[in-house]
């Protein structure tokens, strides 16, 4: 499975964006996807997700509140919406694929990783 993310950029505090990530390849063995995000110096923490069965979005702390998480009818594609961004959320958010079951919310549990895309939030 590859994934492919694409949508970051800059934006101004208090802004809206829109990540999406395509899965191509085996695509049909991926069970969720999700979002990370890595801010310089900082560990890669959990953003949400979405669980295919279902199409059950769930959301760690990092972003909880100002962030959707949403899928394609195809099940190969999962977008990030983001809004009220702050400076703070400036990071490389990277997809990733998972073939268990349940709604995985670390690192270890996902099984492919996109190439991750910048978002920069000024300030």
């Amino acid at each position: 499975v590859q994934l492919q993310a694409s949508g970051g950029g800059l934006v101004q505090a208090g802004g809206s964006l829109r990540l999406s990530c395509r899965a191509s390849g085996r695509a049909e063995s991926v069970y969720v996807m999700g979002w990370f995000r890595q801010a310089p110096g900082k560990e890669r923490v959990f953003v949400g997700g979405i669980r295919w069965s279902g199409d059950s979005a769930y959301y760690g702390d990092s972003m909880k509140g100002r962030v959707t998480v949403s899928g394609d009818n195809a099940k190969t594609t999962v977008y990030l919406e983001m809004n009220s961004l702050k400076p703070e959320d400036t990071a490389v958010y990277y997809c990733a694929a998972a073939r268990v079951r349940g709604l995985p919310l670390l690192q270890y549990q996902y099984d492919y990783w996109g190439q991750g895309t910048l978002v920069t939030v000024s300030s």
